[in-house]
């Protein structure tokens, strides 16, 4: 899925619907509008997410009611199997990818099933969840997986219950010995490498700059040898654009239609100009990376002979008189002899008379 070289950038509309078929709808829209590869949901079921006793996060906290749980704030931003097709119908209408993160097994296979969805993007909290993990690699061909709150081992261990799910047949009993198996194998990395990309995030809403690491890609890329991307939380579009400078394949932010609605993630998502002038400075930093070959490019090569200096007299010289310091020098255009000549031509003989700021050729 994402393999080619533009960057692959999914605007997470996430939760931030608030229920409404006519908001969800809408930021297919602006995700469209806005030129993103993809627009991406949430799909869950309340009751199987999150159990009663569960708390919200102090993001949370800060943005709905205090007073609401966990479960039914969930509730409240469940999408109906309906409304998911409507979605999938309206994204294909816009000439956008619909992608959906599922946090429960009966959500995956809707997704996977219903909805015919291949890749699946794992948030970062099911990365220790290695029974949804060996689902997920039953019905993915693809899987973009968030490493948030996570360390090296954990990744490599949700790494090998892909792996697992990838390359043992179903009915042979998990374990983690059998994961570790699964990763070592040639089999299992040559899956690994094929299907997955990894997401280097920071799970906090808005995330602190000085907590984001940008440098972590370059880890996970040495550790793990996949492609690797960024699922941005901080204010602003500037660190999702720095990835990109950094060898993101993937950038994924949220994003809605208005901070100040009630909701969650509203508060740390983009407006909709915010997040057309993200895939914009995107586009524009993925151009200026360039081949890494260093040569003139097309652009420079009519300024070379401007900016560059020639050897040319500083006062008149004539046929058969000896070249010095005294009567020649560097001085722009470029179109006679190299500076790099000097040392070269000084003490040499003039074979004709040349004036004032004449060219030496």
């Amino acid at each position: 899925m994402v393999t080619e070289r533009k960057t692959y950038v999914i605007a997470e509309a996430g939760v931030n619907h608030n229920g409404s078929a006519e908001l969800a709808m809408r930021l297919i829209d602006v995700a469209a509008e806005a030129g993103a590869s993809a627009v991406k949901f949430q799909t869950f079921q309340a009751s199987e997410l999150a159990s009663r006793s569960a708390k919200k996060a102090e993001y949370q906290l800060c943005t709905t009611d205090g007073a609401q749980s966990q479960l039914d704030m969930l509730r409240a931003l469940e999408l109906s199997e309906d409304l998911h097709e409507a979605l999938v119908a309206h994204a294909a209408a816009r000439g956008i990818r619909f992608l959906s993160t599922p946090f429960d097994l009966h959500s995956l296979r809707l997704l996977s099933q219903r909805f015919g969805l291949d890749t699946i993007k794992i948030p970062s909290g099911e990365i220790t969840n290695a029974p949804f993990l060996i689902e997920i690699a039953r019905v993915a061909k693809h899987v973009i997986l968030s490493t948030g709150m996570s360390t090296i081992s954990e990744i490599e261990g949700a790494l090998g219950a892909l792996a697992y799910g990838w390359t043992v047949p179903n009915g042979e009993r998990p374990c983690q010995e059998a994961f570790v198996r699964a990763f070592s194998s040639n089999d299992g990395q040559k899956a690994l490498r094929e299907r997955v990309t990894l997401l280097h995030c920071t799970t906090e809403y808005p995330a602190p700059f000085g907590e984001v690491n940008l440098r972590a890609m370059d880890t996970l890329a040495r550790a793990f040898g996949l492609r690797v991307g960024y699922s941005d939380h901080t204010p602003g579009i500037h660190v999702a654009i720095a990835a990109v400078a950094c060898g993101a394949v993937l950038v994924e932010k949220h994003f809605t239609l208005d901070r100040d609605l009630p909701g969650p993630d509203h508060k740390a998502s983009l407006e909709p100009e915010e997040l057309r002038a993200m895939v914009s400075a995107i586009r524009d930093v993925e151009s200026a990376l360039g081949d890494g070959i260093k040569r003139p490019s097309p652009a420079e090569w009519k300024n070379r002979n401007i900016a560059r200096k020639s050897l040319v007299a500083l006062k008149a010289i004539g046929k058969g008189e000896v070249f010095s310091p005294e009567n020649i020098g560097c001085k722009r255009p470029g179109l006679g002899l190299s500076p790099v000549l000097y040392w070269d031509i000084l003490g040499t003989i003039s074979t004709r008379a040349y004036g004032p700021d004449e060219v030496i050729s």
